[in-house]
């Protein structure tokens, strides 16, 4: 298994400039007195953000990701980012895929495959989120979902490729919601999903790819969530816009970090 957990906060379209380097500022505090060798924390602000973030956590624990990014290199795509551009920013990470995009901006399968591709291409390490919805969830068709957005999110992508990505599973029935997945309903879909990679790669593969929980993870279910040892972290919405919620499920995901 993967031996660092990937504890990622996603602000979506929350935190001016002057909001995100006072939670900056707070996560430094914390991850300058810790040495997190069981975690590693990714903090994915609006692209406004991005650069101003990206000075705050200069030369500490902390890594830069996007919230998303388009296909194309280069062009007349008015409000689209690139790959390059993120990088730019000093950008390691982007989210790819987050149910809000799909459900909102209509993106596809097919689409969310283009960017991997190009984000792998651009040397960014995407993180992919796929997941079932309330109907989807109540009609047990979970696994066919879920294998059939894996399948299609990561088409070309090499077994070189797929050691860069993260697997981020969110059920859409919760997030945001306040409903929970219990541990057993998850740890039941990331062993669905390893299997799956099994069958698309190899053993290694299934067994070393980063597969993270998002679904209303918050301080007080994320030590439970993190002690199966096929969850390898989580993307954090709500919990992540205070620091001190956010540094609450950090601890959860490093037993030893007080010892």
């Amino acid at each position: 298994m993967p031996h660092k957990k990937l504890i990622v906060a996603n602000w979506k379209m929350n935190k001016g400039l002057v909001q995100s380097q006072q939670f900056t500022d707070e996560l430094r505090q914390f991850t300058d007195k810790h040495k997190l060798t069981e975690t590693e924390i990714v903090l994915c602000p609006p692209f406004t953000s991005l650069d101003t973030v990206n000075k705050k956590i200069n030369g500490t624990q902390i890594k830069l990701g996007a919230q998303n990014m388009h296909f194309e290199t280069i062009g007349a795509y008015t409000g689209e980012i690139s790959a390059g551009m993120l990088k730019s920013c000093g950008c390691e990470y982007v989210i790819l895929g987050h149910s809000e995009r799909r459900q909102y901006f209509h993106e596809t399968n097919a689409i969310i495959n283009k960017k991997v591709l190009k984000a792998l291409d651009e040397g960014l390490k995407p993180i992919v989120c796929l997941g079932e919805n309330l109907q989807e969830h109540e009609d047990k068709l979970t696994e066919s979902v879920i294998e059939e957005q894996l399948s299609a999110c990561l088409t070309h992508v090499s077994e070189e490729g797929i050691m860069n990505v993260t697997i981020a599973y969110e059920p859409v029935w919760a997030i945001g919601t306040g409903k929970n997945a219990t541990a057993h309903q998850v740890e039941s879909a990331h062993n669905f999903l390893r299997k799956k990679l099994k069958k698309m790669y190899n053993e290694e593969i299934s067994k070393n790819t980063r597969i993270i929980y998002g679904g209303s993870v918050t301080p007080e279910n994320s030590k439970e969530l993190f002690a199966s040892q096929t969850v390898n972290g989580g993307l954090i919405g709500g919990a992540s816009l205070e620091a001190e919620k956010f540094i609450k499920i950090i601890n959860s995901s490093n037993p030893n970090i007080n010892k």
